[in-house]
């Protein structure tokens, strides 16, 4: 999910709510009242712009190679044009949370839109791979600022008896999002468009970001959190170092032969990640508003989740591109080939993500989610069996069996993996959850593409005939999926942790539709 696969906002069972764009956001205690036709208006535009991050995070893969030979990317352009937007969106989402808290939720989406909109054009114009990598780091930064917002505002838009149908229609979103990136991405690259290949992958991005700035402007409620808070600048200069530290050296690691300061750099982030929690600490005591709210990690459920995001995100960071470079580079199949190959999946987790949250886990709980990592389990495992048994001459139908099984249980993973985590988060830290829930996942997805390096092309020879190329990537690629089949059972028994019944908002479950909000229980620092 961006590609890794990006997931649902924490926010959306711990923001504070606005009852009208002139209310006091102090005293938001509840959200409008259904009557109000607007809350729909607000969901299709903080939706559509959540989607768009999504795509924009997968699209990219599909047109690698058109890239690669239009600017002659190397291989660690390759890796940063997807690792440099990943990194970048990790890095800003807890900032973009905590700013979203002091200055306005809808404030901050607006600024972050408007800014994805310019970066795409950006990209779309780079004229070479240098400039495209910087335009990817600024479209990452911007989009750290929108998409915390997302579902603090739906939040502040829907009552809690409606949430139960807001979260199974995002989870499908959300799915098809994550895995149809690659579908668009092969159609706009094989049209060529104006004579402009991979371009419109991020042009297109131009017509939806402005029609969201506009209507957003017109249909989102202002909502900000309760009490006055202060950004922690030190905190954003250790998490923002850390995560550097960590995934610059395993990028370019394999193309500089692995130099001594690499390891020295990924070692020393762990220090810097030890030091960044002394400094929350000390933040807390001393004015209560740390970048990261540490209090979060005392509920079980969701210290339990991030940790499954973290691991979700390496594995997903891992398939999308090497499944990509497999298809386009080792077969030699063309864009649109690779593109359409992966509608089975697309399909299955879109209608796996719409039907787990009101349907299968009211029913079977934390079953669910268990059951999804299995089958991605099942259908690599099917994969790597197909990928050997057929080695060159496999076809894209013979890819629809482990293809649909993996979708069917990532959909099964993705929406009510947000329920379970935010069951017991407490209202007042909605920025702090919504950005840190994030960028776990954004971070498991930059430090999964890093590990392409090391699981992908460590395993191909760098200097191969071009009879050698095709045999090296089937078998760089099977390897790679041992690596995400081992990251899944991890996942499996990760969520032994989260509650086996986790909080749902179910229509119909609140007393009223204009009843408050239920409280939660504070956490104490």
């Amino acid at each position: 999910m961006s590609s890794s696969a990006a997931l649902p906002d924490p926010a959306a069972n711990s923001a504070p709510a606005s009852a009208s764009a002139s209310a006091p956001a102090s005293a938001s205690a509840s959200a409008p009242a259904p009557a109000d036709r607007r809350r729909w208006f607000a969901l299709a535009i903080v939706m559509t712009a959540a989607f768009m991050d999504l795509v924009d995070v997968t699209i990219v893969n599909i047109a690698i190679p058109s890239i690669t030979r239009d600017t002659g990317a190397s291989v660690s352009a390759i890796q940063w044009i997807t690792a440099g937007y990943a990194l970048a969106f990790a890095a800003g989402l807890i900032t973009g949370g905590r700013l979203g808290d002091i200055y306005g939720r809808k404030r901050l989406f607006l600024i972050g839109i408007a800014g994805f909109t310019v970066a795409s054009a950006l990209c779309g114009l780079a004229p070479n791979s240098d400039v495209l990598v910087a335009a990817r780091i600024l479209q990452g930064a911007t989009a750290a600022l929108m998409v915390p917002q997302v579902l603090s505002i739906v939040h502040a838009t829907f009552p809690a008896h409606e949430r139960g149908k807001v979260f199974g229609l995002f989870g499908a979103v959300v799915g098809l999002g994550a895995v149809s990136g690659p579908l668009l991405g092969a159609l706009l690259t094989e049209w060529n468009l104006f004579g402009l290949e991979w371009r419109p992958i991020f042009l297109i991005n131009l017509p939806v970001g402005i029609a969201g700035l506009i209507l957003g402007a017109k249909f989102i409620t202002e909502s900000k959190a309760p009490r006055a808070m202060r950004l922690d600048l030190v905190g954003v200069g250790l998490v923002t170092l850390a995560m550097l530290m960590l995934i610059y050296p395993l990028t370019r690691g394999h193309e500089l032969d692995w130099p001594l300061w690499g390891h020295f750099s990924m070692v020393g982030s762990l220090f810097v990640f030890a030091l960044l929690v002394r400094h929350q600490r000390q933040k807390a005591v001393i004015d209560g508003s740390p970048l990261i709210e540490l209090s979060l990690f005392r509920v079980k459920s969701f210290a339990a989740g991030i940790a499954v995001q973290l691991t979700f995100g390496v594995g997903l960071g891992i398939f999308f591109l090497v499944w990509t470079l497999y298809m386009q580079m080792g077969l030699g199949w063309s864009v649109l080939r690779a593109g359409t190959t992966g509608i089975p999946f697309s399909v299955a987790v879109s209608v796996a993500a719409g039907i787990s949250v009101q349907k299968l886990v009211p029913r079977f709980g934390r079953k669910v989610l268990q059951a999804g990592a299995l089958l991605m389990v099942a259908g690599l495992l099917t994969y790597l069996w197909e990928a050997e048994h057929y080695g060159m001459a496999i076809t894209s139908w013979q890819m629809a069996v482990p293809l649909v099984v993996m979708g069917v249980g990532m959909g099964l993973i993705v929406a009510p993996l947000t329920d379970a985590i935010l069951s017991e988060v407490p209202k007042e830290h909605a920025g702090s959850a919504s950005g840190l829930i994030n960028t776990v996942q954004q971070m498991g997805t930059a430090l999964g593409l890093g590990l392409v390096s090391v699981v992908f092309f460590g395993a191909i020879g760098d200097r191969l005939a071009p009879q050698e190329i095709g045999p090296a990537f089937v078998d760089a690629f099977q390897q790679s999926l041992w690596w995400v089949a081992g990251v899944l059972s991890v996942i499996f028994l990760l969520m032994l942790a989260l509650p086996a019944r986790p909080k749902a908002h179910v229509e119909g479950e609140a007393a009223a539709p204009d009843a408050p909000l239920p409280t939660e229980p504070v956490l104490k620092v």
